[in-house]
């Protein structure tokens, strides 16, 4: 049980890098690289059966992932999480096949956990010691946890209006917090400076190849899940859109290796009316998303006005036959409680935001009955109790 890393890539032009050294973005373009295996080799070598008989987190498929040395994994049990047939909800909207992929179960209860903990791992492979981390809230608390898990110090930087909860998990995890008057981007700004000036190594979102990986594995497990098939739409709330970008490249790599059969699962990006770059730009055709002004959601995690990786986000959209649109953040509070009245699911204002847009896409036609549709809830609702009201 070893990496097939092979090589990293330019997603702009394919020129290719090593993989033993430190990278960020690509030299020669300025952006975002890719992880590339030796997939033919390990199509020779490899089955996918083997992973069934693994301990029952993302590391189980340790080939597809970066780290060459299982001594340097930075775990905390994350990913294996389920996949649950929404059988309430699917029935109340006359469709056949509504999953709900549970990314709350995962450590500090996001799926931020996955890209942390392979951004950490391989970072710790090449011997890096130190690191900053700019975030809306739950990317923070995760590079917090598993700095400590990989006795590593962190700065993280995040806007002043963060949730509560993830400045409180970073403390607890001693962390060096600082909060940044402004959003994420100037969170950002702040953490690429102290990363200049004091050596340390960014982890911000696809400025460096890894966290894709460990996203990734979201895609290897639903189609493992679903007995190695895909299904035929991901619904998925789109900041950074990481996720998007890792589980499209995941499905291409299990094509790649005849693992799988058929078409990647249609991607659709939801995003609030306040915060919505990869909608306007989807609507427009435009191959690259302008920065959204004033960005104002109470969804943290999609309040994110210039992802890095916006080409990326939209050609996974655009080549899957996908969609992208705009709710409202009402919309997104009354669909957690609708997700947990129905399913028992305590989901986050961005996994909520999944539903609202299912029953947009099934109300236009754009989503059929017969389809496998799969929306992701990216993280836990207990982080976002403030949201919720009593209503008795």
């Amino acid at each position: 049980m070893f990496s097939y890393i092979d090589h990293l890539e330019c997603t702009q032009c394919g020129q290719t890098f090593p993989h033993n050294q430190v990278s960020k973005v690509s030299d020669c373009c300025g952006k975002v690289l890719f992880a590339r295996y030796d997939l033919p080799r390990l199509r020779r070598e490899g089955s996918r059966e083997v992973f069934a008989g693994r301990e029952p987190n993302m590391w189980r498929f340790a080939e597809l992932m970066p780290v060459t040395d299982p001594a340097q994994v930075v775990t905390l049990g994350e990913g294996g999480t389920p996949l649950l047939a929404a059988t309430n909800l699917q029935k109340k909207l006359g469709l056949q096949s509504l999953f709900i992929k549970e990314e709350g179960l995962n450590p500090t209860g996001t799926f931020k956990a996955r890209g942390i903990s392979a951004a950490v791992s391989k970072a710790a492979e090449l011997g890096i010691t130190g690191f900053t981390m700019p975030s809306a809230g739950n990317a923070a608390g995760a590079a917090a946890a598993y700095c400590a898990r990989a006795a590593r110090p962190v700065q993280v930087f995040m806007p002043q209006d963060a949730p509560p909860a993830n400045k409180k998990e970073s403390v607890m995890a001693g962390s060096q917090l600082n909060l940044v008057d402004g959003l994420i981007s100037d969170a950002g700004r702040l953490a690429v400076a102290v990363a200049a000036e004091q050596n340390l190594f960014d982890l911000s979102t696809l400025k460096e190849p890894y966290r894709a990986e460990g996203k990734k594995t979201m895609g290897l497990e639903i189609a493992m899940q679903l007995g190695w098939k895909m299904p035929d739409a991901i619904i998925y709330p789109t900041g950074g859109g990481t996720g998007i970008i890792g589980m499209y490249k995941g499905f291409q790599e299990l094509l790649e290796l005849g693992w799988i059969e058929g078409t990647p699962p249609k991607f659709i990006a939801v995003q609030p009316t306040g915060c919505q770059p990869i909608v306007k730009a989807f609507n427009e055709g435009a191959a690259t998303a302008e920065t959204w002004a004033n960005a104002a959601t109470l969804a943290d995690g999609l309040r994110v006005p210039g992802p890095f990786a916006d080409y990326l986000i939209l050609q996974a959209i655009r080549e899957t036959g996908g969609t992208a649109l705009a709710i409202e953040d009402a919309d997104m509070v009354e669909a957690m409680y609708e997700i947990a009245t129905e399913e028992g699911i305590i989901a986050c204002p961005e996994g909520a935001a999944t539903l609202v847009g299912l029953k947009q896409l099934v109300q236009q036609g754009f989503l059929g009955a017969d389809e496998t549709i799969v929306l992701l809830n990216t993280g836990s609702g207990y982080k976002y109790l403030d949201l919720i009201r009593d209503r008795n």
